[in-house]
């Protein structure tokens, strides 16, 4: 059985496509090395809000607003790039820290707290449903296969032919993100309320989501995903304390940002990622046409004076 399938286009036609669409392409060669480096495909995720809706569908037609001009696309993506780069260097450095939040409490207990479910919470370490596998054991899963992953590394090697297993504070160092934010997930509640009071909080309860955004973050960054205005998924709760974020949309990524600044504020006090974030969003487009707007991206009016920014 064939399907029909998209005729490949060269850069020149690539380039008339939009144009016939209503698109202004004013250099035409910058657009061609963009649509070379880039893609046509990754490109469009960035020209999507440009284009009209298709009448009361609601759904968006292939032709431009009128105004659409393809410089505005590379200084939409150009833009969208520094914000994954400043996700990527800030949850970086929560994520070391966290790391080592963890290591230190649960290895004070237990050196291998991590693989002794007493030392986790009850509900991390039941079994499933008729018999199924505990959310500890899946864990231990994944674990063993980032430890494979990792066996020729000299500490790696060197706890294994020891010891046979790595302490959790060697253990630390072959998480990923992901499975960080798991075995956090799966503390004991004192423990978890003991680390959110190093970070700020003081709920025990909010801080797992607060990981699990960010981990969703790091991850459309990490994988060039757009990261400006996307649809977050895997939205953290908000404690009573930070009283300015409830009024922010938890489904877009200027929360987030403010989330991880709170978590900056303690973790990297004298850092200038802060300063460097403000900079960022006052070069967002200036589109003419109204088809793009940094409130898109969730940002509301006055965010600059809250305490977390100064």
């Amino acid at each position: 059985m064939t399907h029909d399938v998209k005729e490949w286009k060269s850069y020149d036609e690539q380039i008339e496509i939009l144009r016939s669409r209503g698109m202004g392409v004013d250099d035409a060669e910058e657009a061609k090395h963009f649509l070379q480096r880039v893609g046509y495909y990754r490109l469009s995720g960035y020209w999507y809000p440009f284009r009209k809706f298709d009448g009361e569908a609601e759904i968006r037609a292939d032709d431009f607003l009128e105004g659409s001009c393809f410089s505005d696309i590379i200084a939409l993506y150009t833009f969208d790039r520094r914000l994954k780069l400043l996700a990527l260097d800030a949850i970086e450095r929560i994520e070391l820290a966290i790391q080592a939040e963890i290591a230190h409490l649960l290895g004070e207990r237990d050196p291998f707290a991590h693989e002794n479910s007493n030392e986790l919470h009850g509900n991390f370490s039941r079994v499933g449903r008729n018999g199924g596998l505990s959310g500890h054991q899946k864990w231990l899963i994944d674990y063993k296969k980032l430890v494979d992953r990792t066996r020729r590394k000299s500490f790696v090697k060197h706890n294994i032919n020891k010891y046979r297993r790595l302490p959790i504070w060697v253990a630390i160092e072959v998480f990923d993100f992901g499975a960080m934010s798991k075995l956090y997930a799966g503390m004991k509640y004192q423990d978890k309320l003991y680390i959110e009071s190093q970070f700020g909080l003081c709920e025990g309860k909010h801080f797992e989501t607060w990981l699990r955004s960010f981990n969703f973050i790091r991850n459309t960054a990490a994988h060039h995903g757009r990261l400006w205005n996307c649809n977050v998924l895997e939205r953290a709760n908000i404690p009573y304390v930070k009283r300015n974020l409830h009024q922010l949309n938890n489904a877009r990524t200027f929360l987030y940002f403010c989330m991880i600044q709170s978590v900056l504020n303690v973790v990297s006090p004298n850092a200038d990622w802060g300063r460097k974030f403000i900079e960022l969003l006052g070069t967002f487009p200036n589109v003419k046409n109204g088809a793009i707007k940094i409130e898109d991206m969730g940002v509301v009016e006055g965010w600059t004076d809250w305490q977390i920014w100064r």
